[in-house]
């Protein structure tokens, strides 16, 4: 087969396979460090206790996290015999794919120019056997360059995004750089999500704005866009993360659990 034969045929597994995904949602942020793939697999978890049919795509490619927040490092994706990829299937709640799972090592670096990124992210979308889908729940990785204006641009029209801040200044004027990038591509912006909203102390129960409070709430005012929810701190999610556990798994009756309900309430109201 040569080039051209393989493009035709990569641009056309990419249209049936978009066409079998009812809903696609990209997680952005313009701010590295505010647990944004942490917010997008318990939103991916969320969506599929709720019933749906659910994929979670990491396009982090120089830091993915989905594989250890999963617990899934040493999976790896088998082949078929027409070279598409498998999903890793989680638990039989979610397909996953990221590039952490091809990397021979966790501590390989992947140093690649956007061409490269680009045509991953695009083999991510046509190649890997995705089958029907409620949602396809895209991890991208800080900022506005290659990976979130090549699956922008990939995607196309009904995409939708959610953007994730933490409360202080230094991040929510990163995340209002977001809202113009999705605004500048015609991406729908479903709503922002407040991580590490405030600390509530477990035997006091007295509550700690450790970050500071209201960037959420901010972001509402000043862009014009929905405040989803506002997830607290809780020492738990760290411990299942590095546990490879996904937080709503463990503590589904938690303050953070009950956040995370709101956020997903819009979701599940989407049209295809």
């Amino acid at each position: 087969m040569n080039q051209s034969e393989k493009d035709e045929l990569s641009a056309k597994r990419l249209q049936e396979n978009l066409s079998k995904i009812k809903n696609t949602i990209l997680v952005l942020s313009g701010k590295g460090g505010v647990g944004k793939s942490t917010v997008a697999t318990n939103i991916a978890i969320s969506l599929a206790k709720a019933g749906k049919k659910v994929g979670l795509m990491d396009i982090d490619i120089h830091g993915p996290s989905i594989p250890i927040i999963l617990g899934m490092e040493n999976e790896k994706p088998q082949a078929t015999s027409e070279e598409e990829i498998i999903p890793i299937n989680y638990q039989d709640m979610l397909k996953v794919i990221s590039i952490g799972f091809l990397l021979d090592s966790q501590s390989d670096a992947v140093i690649w120019r956007g061409p490269l990124k680009h045509g991953v992210i695009r083999q991510f979308l046509s190649d890997v056997k995705w089958g029907e889908l409620d949602y396809l729940i895209v991890d991208s990785p800080p900022g506005t360059g290659d990976e979130p204006l090549s699956i922008a641009q990939m995607l196309g029209k009904g995409a939708k995004a959610v953007l994730v801040t933490t409360p202080q200044k230094v991040s929510t004027e990163d995340v209002r750089k977001s809202i113009t990038f999705c605004r500048q591509l015609n991406l729908e912006i479903i709503g922002v999500v407040e991580n590490m909203a405030g600390f509530v102390c477990p035997k006091c129960g007295k509550e700690t704005k450790i970050f500071k409070s209201g960037g959420g709430k901010y972001l509402e005012d000043k862009m014009n866009v929905k405040l989803l929810g506002s997830i607290p701190i809780d020492p738990a999610i760290v411990e299942t993360t590095d546990d490879g556990i996904p937080y709503l798994l463990k503590y589904d009756a938690s303050p953070a659990s009950q956040e995370f309900a709101k956020v997903i309430k819009p979701l599940l109201t989407l049209d295809k």
